[in-house]
């Protein structure tokens, strides 16, 4: 497993929004598969915006930070 620099920020350019969290979570790599980041979602690693986020269709627009195993990870769209 690669290790990740606590806090580290990334943008993730998606072509459209809203985007749903396990989706964006799987697209930006953070998790190996859509059930991965389901269950990161459902055993509470997951923040948006600062706020514990327990749902995982939760509809992200572009300017969004989700933070999940130690990266921030920014919607942009591109």
């Amino acid at each position: 497993m690669a290790k990740s620099t606590p806090s580290a920020t990334r943008d993730v350019l998606v072509r459209t929004v809203p985007i749903e969290l396990c989706q964006l979570i799987k697209f930006a790599g953070a998790a190996e598969s859509g059930g991965a980041a389901k269950q990161m979602v459902a055993d509470g690693e997951v923040t948006v915006n600062g706020a514990p986020e327990a749902r995982k269709r939760r509809q992200l627009v572009a300017g969004d930070k989700v933070t999940v195993g130690g990266q921030t990870l920014v919607v942009k769209l591109g």
